[in-house]
């Protein structure tokens, strides 16, 4: 449900709008009598949209845009007057308004409007969400065995409701991993609200997950929405759950058996049918034995579980992933598209990745970029830790990870032709001869088996 506020010094009026507005749409409506009322309750309730009058005494509608525009309050505007004077409207659209209405105009289309505006609001926030997604450092890239399971767990997984756990170290991919169970589930038009548990402070847990009311504690001088609730009926992403504070652990079993949370200040509960996805690094089944995360619930998050590969368990896909990262680093930077000397791929996948995974090949990538002054990155220009660790002894332990004996003998054939056609540039039939396969097509053949493909 949205919360709608309507600011007018005619109070009956404004009463109306409220009763049509509830009556209309169905949303929450609050009204103030001038607009410094309105500027408090802005700062006091999770406001989603504001109707506002532009002719008032004291504070008008002009003073209400500036002051909103000062203290970053990033609520949609629509004013509305009874002047009839259009250019006053369009002067508090360039104030930051997101439209007008007259008020002679009939009351469903001023419902239009403020779904239009909230809306808006909404898309918004998605396209900020999606565009620090489309700087991650990988969009699950990769057809390895390993990345082709993990794929398919994920079709499987998204269209049920239910919690997910996704295991992985650290710089795997959790989050894309949970971006795109939010993806492909039943709702992906709604929010994705990810929080990192790891990086909140103690005495701000409970605030930033579950809300606050104005004045709940020192500091808190607005009601704020906590991110179940701002999740609305998307999903809600608690990355490294594994930190979360026990008195926290406890509360959130409660939010997620009864499916409401109660802001901090406050005694009205708030119902939060977000899908919740969790993630860590850390053997959770040993948490709970050394009794520093909740039993209940730990049984309560973990109905599906995703793991994520490490990299060095589908050093096959290195190849693909270091290629888009090069693009991407050589655009983030404004620099001519550079290009691997053939060798280089070889080279990369030989080294087990194993500080950081997708993250460290990522920071490689970007060091080599800044290290080549032509256009081809040689093997010169990886970086020497990298260099010094790529052995024969590095790959195998890459390659002995977990699997079965033919997942793990799949991803090693995929290593070994991967490698073949970058030495080759991918010419298939010195490829082909340099394997010592009968022809092109004995190794097209191979190709098609492992989904090997120039990306």
């Amino acid at each position: 449900m949205s919360t709608v506020l309507v600011c007018d010094d005619n109070v009956a009026l404004a009463e109306q709008y409220a009763y049509d507005l509830r009556r209309l749409a169905g949303h929450e409506v609050l009204v103030a009598a001038s607009g410094d009322a309105a500027l408090d309750l802005l700062t006091r309730e999770a406001i989603d949209c504001l109707i506002l009058d532009l002719e008032m005494p004291g504070t008008d509608g002009f003073g209400v845009l500036r002051a909103m525009a000062e203290r970053h309050i990033a609520v949609p505007v629509i004013v509305y007057t009874g002047t009839g004077s259009y250019d006053r409207c369009v002067q508090a659209v360039r104030l930051g308004a997101y439209g007008f209405v007259d008020k002679e105009e009939p009351v469903e289309r001023v419902a239009r409007e403020v779904a239009n505006a909230i809306e808006r609001r909404r898309i918004l926030d998605e396209v900020a969400v999606l565009r620090r997604y489309a700087e991650d450092e990988s969009a699950l890239l990769g057809s390895s065995p390993a990345m082709r399971a993990l794929k398919d767990a994920i079709a499987r997984v998204a269209p049920i409701p239910s919690p997910v756990l996704i295991l992985g170290e650290s710089g795997a991919g959790k989050e894309l991993v949970a971006r795109d169970v939010h993806r492909l589930g039943g709702a992906p038009r709604e929010p994705f609200v990810a929080v990192n548990c790891g990086a909140l402070p103690e005495q701000l847990v409970e605030s930033e997950l579950f809300g606050h009311e104005r004045g709940a504690f020192t500091g808190a001088a607005a009601t704020r929405k906590g991110a179940f609730e701002s999740a609305g009926r998307g999903t809600l992403f608690l990355d490294e759950i594994g930190e979360l504070p026990l008195a926290a652990q406890a509360k959130m079993l409660r939010v997620l058996e009864e499916r409401h949370v109660v802001r901090l200040g406050s005694t009205r509960p708030i119902a939060v049918p977000a899908r919740v996805i969790t993630a860590t690094n850390r053997d959770l089944d040993a948490e709970v034995r050394e009794r520093r995360f909740r039993q209940d619930l730990y049984f309560r998050l973990n109905v599906h579980r995703l793991r994520v590969p490490p990299l060095r368990e589908r050093l096959s896909d290195v190849p693909e992933l270091a290629d888009w990262l090069l693009a991407a680093t050589c655009e983030r930077f404004g620099m001519r598209r550079k290009r691997f000397a053939p060798d280089v791929p070889a080279a990369l996948m030989a080294y087990d990745w194993h500080l950081n995974n997708v993250r460290e090949l990522r920071n490689a990538v970007e060091r080599m970029v800044i290290a080549a002054d032509g256009d081809v990155i040689g093997v010169e220009h990886v970086p020497e830790e990298i260099r010094d660790g790529a052995t024969p002894a590095a790959t195998a332990r890459g390659r002995a990870g977990s699997g079965t004996f033919l997942e793990l003998k799949a991803e090693a054939e995929r290593q070994i032709v991967l490698a073949a056609l970058e030495r080759h540039e991918w010419h298939i039939t010195r490829t082909a001869q340099a394997l010592g396969l009968a022809d092109h097509a004995s190794l097209l053949k191979i190709m098609r088996r492992h989904g090997i493909g120039r990306g």
